[in-house]
């Protein structure tokens, strides 16, 4: 798991979110069970405006009975903002409060990137 973890945050890094996702696949057709790492890096990988496979990964993270991180959210909360999605962002960045878990400068900075690419920066 932790190669295909590795390879999956590389896809991410260097934009290439169908290869994270392809990986992503291929490691659970081999019997291999995702692990929160896993989830983060596909997550991650779909920063590039891919915020429904973004939220398809999510819920199934929490099928599976993994808790989401503050780093996970925080990447989701990015698919969401490069969507368009200010609003799902926001949704996510309450649960995320919620949830106990505490925002950092990067949710911060996820939030507010939401907010400007769905025209609310007033």
């Amino acid at each position: 798991i932790i190669t295909y973890n590795a390879m999956i945050s590389a896809c991410e890094k260097g934009k290439q979110w169908e290869t994270a996702l392809r990986f992503f696949d291929e490691l659970r057709e081999r019997g291999l069970r995702p692990d929160l790492i896993t989830y983060g890096a596909a997550i991650a990988a779909c920063k590039g405006g891919q915020w429904e496979k973004a939220l398809e990964l999510f819920d199934s993270l929490q099928r599976r009975g993994l808790e989401p991180s503050g780093i996970t959210y925080n990447a989701l909360i990015s698919a969401c903002g490069r969507g368009g999605q200010w609003e799902r962002a926001l949704g996510l960045f309450e649960e995320l409060q919620r949830r106990g878990l505490e925002p950092n400068v990067i949710t911060f900075n996820a939030l507010i990137s939401a907010y400007e690419k769905g025209g609310q920066w007033e």
